[in-house]
C-alpha cells in the first residue's frame, strides 16, 4: 500500500515531504495516510504494472466537479481587496484577483483532488503595465494626437479607424492570453493545465467570424461560436494530454433560428433554452482521451439560475456578486458530469511558458474564458 499526505491548504495528494509541492505549504511527514486505489501522487512509480492498473481501472465519477467554497468567505476576501486596492491607489487590485482565483479553484474538487493556482500578483501588475504601454496607450495617441495637432477631417477619421482596429485585435489577443496564463498557473494532483493555440490564429478566425455574422445579419453566428469554441478545446492540454471537441455547428443552427423567431412572443426567454442547448452541445463533444463529458442544463434551471442572480444583484446592489460567482460553480457541480475510463497514468508534465501581459488587461473587456 502506498502512503502519502494530502495537502491541507489546497487538498493536493502527494508522497511524504516537508513542503507541498503545489502552494508550498509546511507539511508534516510523520502522519502519512494511506492512499485509495486509483489516486496518482507526483513522485509515484507508474511504470510498474500494480500502478499502472489502479489509476486506468479508476472508477468514473457520476459527478465530475465538488466545489465546497461558500459566500462568507469569499465575501470576507472581496471586502479586503477593495479597502486594501483603495488604500493602494489601485496597485493591490492584482494581489486579489489571485485571491478569488486562488480561493475559487482551491474549493473545486475533481475525484477527492483539488485544484490548485499558481498565479502572482506581481505577474499580473507587471502584465498589465506591458499591456498597457503595447495597446492602451498607441490608442489612446491616435484618438488624441489629431485634435491637439488640429489636423483635417480626413486624417482623423483614418486615425479612429486605426485606433479601433488596434482595439478589435485587441480582443482576441486578450481571449488567447488569458486562457494560456491561466491554465499555465492551474494544476491538478501536481500536473499543470497548458494552452498552445497560435495566436494570430485566433485572430484571423475572430476577425472573419465576426465579418461574416455582420454580413449574415447573425445567421453565421452558431459556427462563429462553435468555430471558437472548438478552436479553445482543442488547443488546451492538461500535462501532455489533449482535449478534443468533435461537434458541428449545424447542430445549432435550427435551435438559433428558432430562438430568433420566438424572442419577441416569447420576450426573449426562449434565449434561456437555445443557451442550455448549446451548452449540452459544447460539452457532450468535449473529450479527454476515452472519457467524454456530459452537461444536463436545462434552458428552465438555466432561466431560473441567470434571473435569480439578477435579482441579487439588484436587490443587493451588488452587494450579493460573491454568492453569485459560489452559486455559479455550485450550479455547474450540479450538472457536469464525466463519462468513460479517466486514464491519469500516461499523463506527464509538459511546462509551457505565459506570459501576463494580456491577462492582466482581459478583464476589462470581458475577454477572459468561462464554463460552457
Amino acid at each position: 500500500m502506498t502512503f502519502g499526505i494530502k495537502c491541507p491548504k489546497c487538498g493536493l495528494w502527494q508522497l511524504p515531504g516537508p513542503n507541498c509541492k503545489s502552494c508550498g505549504l509546511g507539511l508534516d511527514p510523520s502522519s502519512p495516510s494511506p492512499i485509495s486505489p486509483g489516486r496518482l501522487v507526483p513522485g509515484q512509480n507508474t511504470s510498474s504494472p500494480l500502478s499502472m492498473a489502479s489509476a486506468t481501472q479508476m472508477a468514473p465519477p457520476q459527478g465530475l466537479l465538488t466545489f465546497h467554497g461558500a459566500g462568507g468567505p469569499l465575501f470576507s476576501i472581496y471586502s479586503t481587496n477593495v479597502l486594501l486596492t483603495i488604500v493602494t491607489f489601485g496597485i493591490y487590485y492584482f494581489w486579489g484577483k489571485v485571491k478569488v482565483q486562488n480561493y475559487l479553484l482551491n474549493q473545486t474538487e475533481v475525484d477527492g483532488d483539488r485544484f490548485a493556482y499558481h498565479a502572482t500578483g506581481k505577474e499580473l501588475l507587471i502584465g498589465f503595465l506591458k499591456a498597457v504601454l503595447i495597446f492602451v496607450v498607441p490608442s489612446g495617441l491616435l484618438n488624441t494626437l489629431p485634435e491637439l495637432m488640429g489636423t483635417g477631417v480626413v486624417v482623423k477619421e483614418f486615425t479612429q479607424i486605426l485606433a479601433y482596429g488596434i482595439i478589435m485585435v485587441f480582443i482576441p489577443i486578450a481571449m488567447v492570453g488569458a486562457r494560456r496564463y491561466r491554465f499555465s498557473r492551474t494544476s491538478w494532483r501536481g500536473i499543470r493545465f497548458s494552452f498552445r493555440g497560435p495566436t494570430w490564429e485566433f485572430v484571423k478566425l475572430f476577425a472573419w467570424g465576426m465579418f461574416l455574422t455582420a454580413i449574415t445579419l447573425g445567421v453565421y453566428y452558431p459556427a462563429f461560436d462553435t468555430r471558437r469554441y472548438g478552436f479553445f478545446v482543442s488547443h488546451s492540454y492538461f500535462g501532455n494530454r489533449p482535449f478534443q471537441f468533435d461537434g458541428n455547428w449545424r447542430e445549432l443552427l435550427g435551435r438559433y433560428l428558432l430562438a430568433l423567431a420566438l424572442t419577441l412572443p416569447t420576450l426573449g426567454l426562449y434565449w434561456f433554452w437555445y443557451l442550455g442547448r448549446k451548452q449540452r452541445f459544447f460539452w457532450e463533444h468535449t473529450s479527454f482521451g476515452s472519457a467524454r463529458f456530459r452537461y444536463d442544463v436545462t434552458g428552465r434551471a438555466l432561466m431560473n439560475f441567470y434571473l435569480g442572480n439578477l435579482l441579487l444583484l439588484v436587490v443587493t446592489l451588488g452587494v450579493a456578486l460573491p454568492w453569485v460567482m459560489v452559486r455559479k460553480l455550485h450550479f455547474v457541480s450540479k450538472y457536469l458530469a464525466l463519462e468513460g475510463a479517466l486514464d491519469v497514468a500516461s499523463i506527464r508534465q509538459e511546462t509551457q511558458k505565459a506570459s501576463a501581459t494580456v491577462e492582466a488587461l482581459a478583464g476589462f473587456v470581458g475577454a477572459g474564458f468561462d464554463v460552457g
